[in-house]
């Protein structure tokens, strides 16, 4: 998956981010806005995720939602 696709669709994408990862807050997927880093960093603050599984759900979501946003 391309991340810059979701990166540029990253608002569009705040629905599914909060059907996904319900913890994260409107403010905190602002700040991420895109940035796949960020968004693994703060899954490893609010779900107690090692680094590799943060890495591993951003990427089995990207993989779910890659048809989506690619219409």
């Amino acid at each position: 998956m391309n991340w810059n696709i979701i990166e540029g669709k990253w608002k569009e994408m705040a629905g599914s981010i909060r059907e996904k990862w319900g913890k994260l807050t409107d403010d905190e997927i602002q700040e991420i806005a895109g940035k796949k880093d960020k968004l693994e960093g703060i899954l490893q603050t609010k779900y107690g995720l090692t680094q590799e599984l943060a890495a591993q759900q951003v990427d089995e979501w990207a993989d779910k939602i890659k048809e989506t946003i690619t219409k």
